[in-house]
């Protein structure tokens, strides 16, 4: 890995970024870590807050689940005990990284589900208020979309600008919750299109000030920054499996508060929900695997597990959320400081994502464009004509600076006068 002098970064002292901090030992580390993370290789990955890289030892134990499942069947008893031993692993591995119980840990298919799941616990009558932001994903909005359509529930949205700003975002949501009627506040953790972090136990002190209950979408939190789900005192807690904690896509998790989970009726429930269905027995769990209607593959919930156990046993939760956060922030710093350039994130209250624009180019252009000249894998986000950068803690300082100049770049230019990359041309050779 590159590592620029000392004498280098004092001449450019803008092009440093969070990673020139890295010890001999973090270096070494980085480069093991990598090498567990195939995809890493292919080009630089910016994009954890779609799909984050899968380890190749947890593709290897869902290869060999697969296998097993080929080779015996999946209609034994071994089977569906081995099937109820993979669910209980992921519950286990999950409540450890996202700082809750096992109990408290429902399995799901998607963040969406998750909250769908929540929305749905509700007993909603018309004229009900939900109440949610202005850079919500439809991860979210889905759920409060059918519950308006079903029920006449009036959903309000607080417009909070970008989120940075915590007060503005506060005042925006206690304006509604002082007028009463709001039921449930539905919102993220960290928003998807800004990566700005929201002050969600201010925001679950205040709902339930007002008798409201509180859903959080944390798909871009669970995994990418410290977390403690039970401190938030939120009573839904939604995320996927296949961003920052690095599963198998329809994977994910719900988790709900004990006290809420005992109490909850959930809207949908199957096999799964109800201690061992015997007899036309329909005893729900006492806690949140109530909330597990639908069956699960396998597989998939052998990836999530390993995934997560990795993270959190192998890479370490502390230090990849502290070097995330660092190489994030750095990327911010700099990116502020270009001419050209319009940071969105607040760097005063961001995670790991990095959203910015560059006036005059369309937000699809610059991702195509960054792809093209240093193979990097970016998120355009249409709604605001930004992108944005997903940093990970397998990211490296170099991969960053090259992202980056490439970024300054493309701002000294328009797309018209940006001058083209040469292309490498392969010539046909003519028959002999």
């Amino acid at each position: 890995m590159h590592d620029p002098t000392e004498a280098q970064r004092r001449a450019d002292p803008d092009r440093e970024t969070a990673g020139d901090r890295d010890t001999p030992a973090d270096r070494e580390k980085l480069a093991a870590l990598r090498a567990a993370l195939p995809a890493t290789r292919a080009g630089i990955y910016l994009n954890t807050g779609t799909c984050g890289p899968i380890p190749a030892e947890s593709a290897a134990a869902m290869r060999q689940a697969e296998e097993r499942e080929v080779a015996f069947g999946r209609a034994t008893r071994d089977a569906h005990e081995e099937l109820l031993d993979r669910m209980a692993e992921a519950r286990g591995t999950l409540a450890a990284v996202l700082g809750t119980d096992m109990d408290g840990v429902a399995l799901t298919h998607s963040t969406t589900e998750g909250v769908g799941l929540a929305v749905g616990t509700l007993d909603w009558r018309s004229g009900d208020r939900a109440l949610t932001t202005n850079h919500e994903h439809p991860g979210v909005l889905g759920p409060l979309a059918a519950v308006r359509d079903r029920h006449g529930v009036d959903v309000r949205v607080a417009e909070i600008g970008d989120g940075g700003d915590d007060d503005r975002t506060l005042a925006a949501l206690e304006r509604e919750l002082v007028e009463g009627g709001v039921r449930l506040v539905a919102l993220s953790h960290v928003l998807w299109t800004t990566g700005a972090l929201l002050p969600v136990a201010e925001i679950v002190r205040r709902a339930h000030a007002h008798g409201a209950v509180v859903a959080i979408d944390g798909a871009q939190a669970g995994g990418a920054i410290p977390l403690h789900v039970d401190d938030l005192g939120a009573e839904f807690y939604a995320v996927p499996g296949q961003k920052w904690l690095l599963g198998p896509e329809g994977t994910g998790a719900l988790i709900v508060r004990r006290d809420v989970a005992a109490a909850s009726l959930p809207a949908g429930r199957g096999y799964f929900s109800a201690a061992p269905y015997h007899g036309g027995r329909d005893d729900l769990w006492p806690d949140a695997r109530r909330f597990e209607a639908a069956g699960f593959h396998a597989p998939s919930l052998v990836g999530l597990a390993r995934s997560a156990g990795w993270l959190a046993m192998h890479v370490g939760l502390p230090w990849a959320h502290a070097r995330a956060a660092r190489l994030a922030h750095g990327a911010a710093v700099r990116l502020q400081g270009m001419p050209g350039v319009a940071v969105v994130t607040p760097p005063d209250r961001m995670a790991t994502l990095v959203t910015f624009r560059l006036p005059g180019w369309p937000a699809q252009r610059v991702a195509e464009e960054l792809a093209r000249r240093v193979f990097a894998t970016v998120r355009p986000i249409p709604g605001l004509d930004a992108v944005r950068l997903s940093v990970g803690f397998f990211t490296t300082d170099e991969e960053l600076r090259r992202v980056l100049d490439a970024v300054a770049e493309l701002a000294r230019h328009t797309p018209a006068s940006l001058p083209p990359r040469p292309v490498i041309e392969f010539l046909e050779r003519p028959p002999t």
